[in-house]
């Protein structure tokens, strides 16, 4: 029977390898989305009973879920050496004549490639599978950040048995970026939320790629391109192309822009080619890099001592323009942060024209000293939104109007506020002020939310402005006022039906996309999934203070206050309560995990610091599955400061302050049922099935507690 079980998980991991392969490299969908997570979620369940079968590269880590607690380092093989750049077309020319000089003379073909705007990273594959991923770090040595790699959905974990014969084990090298759309959402998302932005692709995929949760990093949706290949030995490749064609065979994304040029003519060419062109793709590029193609050329061109002599990389200056700055409007979120946009005279930037810049908040203005009738620099590089870089001062005119930043909202007139620690001013007014509610009624029937059919951001944002709707719960009135919206113009009887049906299967929406729709402010969609599994229901959700809040896993004080505040206000409840009346879905169906013991109960456990055995998310688990409960903050209720590598100070004294005992991590392991395998169970609640081990029966005596020692010594964070 095991036999047939590592079969049946074999099988399964090599068709989920093979869908991936065919949906992420050659676009072709061949079977149903729901048929793929069928598939994959049964080869879970297996991998869970029979671990001993699981390959090191199951499909089934693509949706991430290790944590880890600090990345270790690696030493690179060949070390990954700068490129020499330059900006000048006479540069080439001249690096063009080295290089045959070099060669004396010998015939040679160049490489040309984009160069990405992203994070270079070397891979290790192994007999066919992935077993390394190192960032560049020093050139020498790089952090190892192979769980996260592994989420990348075009980077295959097992290649394919295909093309050229694949060493035993060869490295290769590339680059990870995120796409221009996902960082546009994400840079949304953070804006609707009042975060800071971040500042460029680039710099969010370097960001990503250092996240502990590698379930956040897939939620990111980082892709790679592979640009080299390396081996032991002599390089079983004649050529570089010869070795792009050979990765791309074997399953890896290789860009299809890269083109082979016989003279530095043709190189000029796609240079110039791509200078406007690259703007039509979905990534960000800066650059081509030249390599010389064949590689025992490479061999006799050798190194300096910072970058090879046959290789160069051509940086395309920042795309940027000169226009005039006419006026800034002043746009209110759904959070109510107020965001200066500059209206421009119209100039062509980037493959676009460009007629508005950001400039983000009041600091800025002053930073920059921008004034009304100012020449002004527009860039737009890395960036997806152009913005205003300097101004030209010797070209201000005499009239120039210095900017007052409002002290009142534009839409509703109520005096703005500044909170401490914040760069945006917003209006207080979420109950009256025109754009917040619009912007909350577009937040709830979005996509990632309600996601209602026949309801998009341009359609309820008119029903708003004819008061057919005031808030989220007023939508599922729009089916009673059917004839009145059939007689609005480009609407009628089948768009009409279109909503009404739109609204109904909306109430089926999982309780945590109902959650996030409600638009609670840094309430994203990881956070609102965290809490429906945490509390179940909206009515246990309101009914938890800040402080049991901040307990959540991904849930810090911030988030806690907010939360906490939005369900305290009558109006907030009031909605629920309609949206109850509609039928929208409040709670997550199904039975609640149950409790594998009592063994915590009636205990409070604050846990701080990093854990060697166990995950904080874990260890969380662990309490609650035994009965215990979790909380954020120290008082004299508290049962026991679990510490871990790193805890603050802070806590630890006022631990002490107040007789709080202070216990280990193997400390609270040993108060959990003996013979429980502690990180299965938490796996199984996580994922849904019931553990196979046996639960402590509730009259055995929880064992007594770990000595306390508040003056212990070990290592705080």
């Amino acid at each position: 029977m095991t036999t047939d079980i590592q079969q049946q998980i074999t099988a399964l991991t090599e068709r989920l390898h093979h869908l991936n392969y065919q949906y992420y490299q050659r676009d072709i969908s061949e079977v149903p989305d729901q048929e793929f997570d069928q598939m994959l979620a049964e080869l879970a369940r297996l991998e869970r009973e029979y671990p001993q079968f699981v390959h090191p590269n199951s499909p089934t880590q693509r949706v991430g879920g290790t944590i880890t607690k600090q990345f270790p380092t690696a030493e690179h093989r060949y070390p990954m050496l700068s490129l020499g750049n330059t900006y000048s077309e006479a540069d080439l020319r001249e690096f063009d004549e080295r290089v045959r000089r070099g060669l004396e003379g010998a015939d040679l073909h160049y490489v040309c490639e984009l160069k990405f705007d992203g994070v270079a990273m070397s891979l290790t594959y192994q007999d066919g599978q992935l077993t390394q991923g190192v960032t560049r770090g020093d050139g020498t040595r790089g952090d190892v950040v192979t769980s996260n790699v592994r989420t990348i959905r075009t980077l295959p974990l097992h290649l394919r048995a295909e093309g050229p014969t694949q060493p035993s084990e060869f490295e290769v090298r590339g680059e990870v970026f995120m796409p221009l759309p996902v960082f546009a959402e994400l840079n949304a998302e953070r804006e609707a939320n009042g975060e800071a932005l971040l500042a460029n692709p680039r710099n969010a995929a370097s960001g990503t790629l250092k996240l502990q949760d590698s379930a956040q990093v897939a939620a990111r949706k980082l892709r790679f391109y592979a640009y080299s290949f390396l081996m032991p030995g002599r390089n079983q490749f004649p050529t570089h192309s010869a070795s792009l064609e050979a990765l791309q065979a074997w399953g890896l994304p290789v860009s299809d822009t890269w083109r082979l040029c016989g003279t530095i003519d043709e190189v000029l060419d796609f240079v110039h080619e791509w200078e406007k062109k690259r703007f039509t793709l979905p990534v960000a590029t800066d650059g081509i890099v030249i390599k010389v193609d064949d590689f025992r050329q490479q061999e006799l061109l050798g190194f300096t001592a910072k970058s090879p002599r046959w290789a160069i990389a051509y940086k395309y200056p920042a795309e940027a323009a000169r226009t005039r700055l006419n006026t800034i409007q002043y746009q209110v979120g759904r959070t109510g942060a107020v965001t200066p946009v500059a209206l421009l005279d119209p100039v062509p930037l980037a493959g676009t024209v460009v007629k508005r810049a950001s400039v983000h908040n009041a600091n800025q203005i002053a930073a920059l000293d921008l004034r009304l009738g100012d020449l002004v620099f527009v860039e737009k590089g890395g960036e997806i939104i152009p913005k205003i870089t300097g101004v030209d001062f010797a070209a201000r005119p005499a009239d120039a109007v210095p900017i007052v930043y409002p002290t009142e909202c534009p839409a509703c007139g109520t005096p703005l506020i500044r909170p401490e620690g914040e760069a945006h001013f917003r209006c207080p007014n979420e109950r009256g002020c025109p754009p917040q509610l619009k912007a909350k009624l577009e937040h709830f029937v979005s996509r990632k939310a309600m996601n209602i059919d026949g309801l998009g951001a341009e359609t309820v944002g008119r029903f708003f402005d004819l008061r057919l709707v005031t808030n989220a719960a007023s939508l599922y009135d729009l089916p009673a006022k059917a004839h009145e919206l059939a007689q609005l113009e480009r609407m009628g009887e089948k768009s009409v039906q279109r909503l009404t049906t739109g609204l109904e299967q909306s109430k089926q929406v999982p309780f945590d996309r109902v959650l996030f729709g409600l638009g609670i402010r840094y309430v994203g969609e990881t956070v609102a999934e965290k809490l429906a599994n945490h509390y179940r229901t909206i009515d246990a959700l309101a009914a938890a203070s800040a402080t049991e809040l901040a307990a959540v896993p991904e849930v810090g004080g911030v988030i806690a206050e907010s939360v906490a505040a939005w369900f305290q206000e009558p109006e907030n409840r009031q909605l629920v309560e309609g949206l109850r009346a509609a039928g929208v879905q409040l709670a997550l169906t199904g039975e609640a995990p149950q409790p594998v013991s009592d063994r915590l109960a009636g205990l409070t456990f604050v846990l701080s610091g990093v854990f060697e055995q166990h995950s904080r998310e874990e260890l969380q688990h662990l309490i609650q599955q035994n009965g215990g409960k979790i909380t954020g903050s120290i008082s004299k209720k508290l049962s026991y400061l679990v510490a871990g590598d790193k805890m603050g100070p802070a806590k630890r004294e006022k631990a002490t302050e107040l007789k709080v005992p202070i216990i280990t991590e193997n400390e609270l392991l040993a108060m959990i049922p003996t013979g429980f395998d502690a990180t299965d169970a938490v796996l199984d609640q996580m994922l849904g099935t019931p553990t196979t081990e046996a639960p402590a029966t509730s009259d055995e005596a929880l064992p007594p507690a770990p000595a306390s020692n508040p003056g212990q010594q070990g290592t705080l964070f």
